[in-house]
């Protein structure tokens, strides 16, 4: 007996030892969403030397493939006009390999014609393009990449203050363990769990009037509480049948009331959206996130595929249905009052699973009632299916498409009153860090955070609610994101990644687009290399200034892939020679941009005040103290020029000045010449040759002498 009872306890041991895994690594990323993947990728190409990334489920790449929202928005406003922001990074090369994918299956890099955005992918060919981007890199291949994927977070294990280790279980609920020991941890996952499992400090749902001053916070909380957050919504992906009846059978939930908003909606349009993205003639339920239009493009027939990503189908995370409550409540008293990023795995999926219903239940109202109003025709849902490549037994997406989660508490926490705007037409935003890692623009975009009974049964039909604080319809400019965002006001070890940054609930609500994601991925894992090149806390280099130069010329050079865009211009050329030059400059306030544009207009001619502002910001040293007389005739007191022009005058041999200036004159190479010298300043050859002396001095060439002389007074 003894015998038998010993063999079973080492066979435990055996057994316990068999389904424990311990790891080690310098860079521990948890998360597979795009975010993720984008540092990743960085971190690899930078030179990390062992990266491990954990994803809690198979797929790769986020909001592209396993939230299944396969149109990214990607739209700003300029001159009247909706465009696409610039893209630059990760993001941009995603977007080649997507354009790419599409023209080598359809003969065309853009087939969606959707009413949302300029490009569009399917999700099981997102997902293979990410891995696809991270092959390279893997261990596989003789990279320094480990990619372990069904496992999900349950343990951060601390020394002293820092982040030393996260234990893993396995998201499929069998017995397991893997524990990654690691220098430094990025929180990539969808609700922030490795943040809110060290302790560090973090928000979710409204921020309160109080905590920031920001005009659209609510002063207090009401019934729906701290739960009030942007909702998720189960993206339902479909493909055209071949003209048979694809109606699914009813979900158990349905209730065409919850679904009236569909009554009077356009479900399909006849639009090849020529007129560009957001033209009204193409505003349709069907048409909304088109993938793929094979009607107008002459496509095979059996290709057509669209998704489903509109405000019926969103579900709101407060006020839940009665079912929801009961089934949260039995696996722990006071769940049904969490926020969703405070609720475990298990519980969370009771949410999901609800929302799942309700999506289906969209579906079958236009496969069924709206099909029933509008008549027969063959883009009608009741003639789309349920695609079948994601693998999973419902067919929908394995994630919901997730537009808010849990933010950490930061170095700097960016505010609505940072980057909102005074007017339709976004602009320069009021702050712009000095420490910018990306330049983003979107709108302060809530889809309906509330829900309404139609009865009194909590389990009965239920309408979305738009609230007038929380819409989509609040401007924001143009703005930076900070490094010191990413950055845990006290927790060492540990970077924010993915939604998981230093912003408010506002904000987030207008940084969270599949393309802003890519890029806060790639700056929190370029942060995270120069951490451990040179064995100090990331809030070392975060809080330095000539480390955070040092970040963000690595991201401007972009290190293996196209450089990051940080100073937001819609005009400044990646691959152009100037391009860190006039980034750099504007990073460091030397350059100021135009007040009414946002172009950088590189091949218009500078003029003398904006060359004599640059020289005065690139010396760097306090202005005299100006006379009440103002020194040249057509520089009045009033102007905002006359500092610059009168300091620059003051601090060099510029001999007897006339009585003008001439502010507003065109500049030449000789121009510059005779200043720089006038100034003591080192000279190009460049500008000093003959044949250049005449010629024009353009914005583009400006900064790129004055970059190289700027770098040449700092020994750099």
């Amino acid at each position: 007996m003894r015998f038998f009872a010993v063999f079973l306890f080492t066979l435990g041991l055996l057994i316990s030892r068999s389904v424990a895994e311990q790891v080690d690594a310098d860079l521990l990323i948890v998360g597979g969403n795009e975010s993720a993947c984008a540092a990743a990728v960085q971190a690899a190409r930078l030179g990390v030397k062992r990266i491990v990334l954990v994803n809690d489920i198979d797929w790769l790449g986020g909001q592209f493939s396993a939230e299944g929202v396969g149109c990214p928005d990607e739209w700003t406003a300029v001159n009247g006009h909706r465009v696409n922001f610039p893209r630059s990074g990760l993001f941009r090369e995603v977007i080649d390999r997507i354009r790419a994918h599409n023209s080598h299956v359809y003969g065309l890099p853009s087939p969606g014609n959707s009413y949302c955005g300029t490009e569009t992918i399917e999700p099981a060919a997102a997902e293979k393009i990410f891995e696809e981007l991270l092959a390279p890199y893997t261990e596989k291949n003789g990279g320094a990449l480990r990619v372990v994927r069904g496992w999900q977070p349950v343990k951060v294990g601390l020394e002293g203050n820092r982040v030393a280790s996260v234990e893993f279980e396995r998201s499929s609920g069998e017995p397991g363990q893997l524990t990654v020991n690691a220098r430094l941890t990025m929180d990539s996952s969808d609700w922030g769990d490795v943040i809110r499992l060290s302790g560090a400090k973090y928000a979710a749902g409204p921020d309160l009037r109080s905590r920031f001053g920001e005009p659209s916070a609510p002063e207090k909380f009401d019934d729906a509480g701290a739960q009030e957050m942007n909702p998720l919504s189960w993206c339902v992906v479909l493909r055209e049948t071949g003209g048979k009846d694809g109606t699914i059978p009813r979900p158990a939930s349905y209730d065409a009331r919850s679904f009236i908003a569909l009554d009077n909606t356009s479900p399909w349009v006849d639009s090849d959206m020529s007129a560009g993205v957001y033209s009204q003639s193409g505003w349709s339920v069907y048409t909304h996130r088109r993938l793929v239009d094979r009607w107008h493009n002459g496509l095979a027939s059996g290709t057509e595929a669209t998704f489903l990503n509109w405000p019926v189908q969103d579900y709101p995370l407060c006020q839940l249905p009665q079912r929801v409550v009961d089934a949260l409540e039995k696996t722990e008293v006071g769940a049904s009052r969490k926020n969703i990023v405070d609720l475990t795995p298990a519980q969370r999926r009771i949410i999901f699973e609800d929302a799942k219903q309700h999506a289906l239940g969209m579906l079958y109202h236009l496969q069924t009632k709206v099909h029933d109003r509008v008549g027969d025709f063959p883009q009608s849902f009741r003639y789309l299916q349920l695609t079948d490549e994601f693998g999973t037994a419902d067919r929908l997406p394995p994630k919901p498409y997730v537009r808010e989660g849990l933010r950490l508490e930061a170095l700097h926490m960016l505010r609505e009153q940072d980057i909102r705007a005074a007017t339709r037409e976004p602009r320069w935003a009021k702050f712009q860090p000095p420490d910018g890692v990306f330049g983003f623009q979107f709108n302060i975009d809530f889809h309906p955070t509330r829900r309404k009974f139609l009865t009194d049964d909590r389990n009965g039909p239920w309408q979305y609610v738009h609230t007038e604080s929380r819409s989509w319809h609040t401007d924001t400019d143009r703005a930076m994101f900070p490094a010191r965002g990413l950055v845990p006001v006290e927790r060492d070890g540990l970077l924010g990644c993915g939604k998981n940054i230093g912003v408010s609930s506002i904000v987030q609500s207008a940084l969270r687009l599949h393309g802003q994601m890519m890029l806060v991925g790639q700056a929190s894992a370029t942060l995270a290399w120069m951490s451990l090149r040179d064995d100090v806390p990331p809030r070392d280099i975060a809080l330095g200034s000539l480390k955070v130069r040092e970040l963000q010329r690595t991201l401007l050079r972009g290190r293996g892939g196209p450089p990051v865009l940080i100073f937001p211009w819609q005009d400044t050329p990646l691959e152009a020679s100037w391009y860190e030059a006039a980034q750099m400059l504007a990073l460091r306030g030397i350059w100021q941009p135009d007040a009414d544009s946002v172009f950088f207009f590189p091949e218009k001619t500078l003029v003398r005040r904006e060359l004599a502002r640059l020289l005065v910001g690139i010396q760097r040293a306090p202005g005299p103290l100006l006379s009440s007389a103002p020194r040249f005739v057509d520089v009045p007191a009033s102007d905002p020029d006359r500092h610059a022009i009168e300091t620059m005058m003051e601090r060099g041999n510029f001999g007897s000045p006339d009585k003008a200036f001439h502010p507003d004159d065109p500049c030449d190479h000789a121009t510059l010449q005779r200043w720089l010298t006038a100034l003591k300043l080192p000279v190009s050859r460049d500008i000093m040759s003959p044949d250049q002396t005449k010629r024009p001095l353009t914005r583009a060439e400006a900064v790129r002498f004055l970059w190289d002389l700027l770098q040449h007074m700092e020994g750099a």
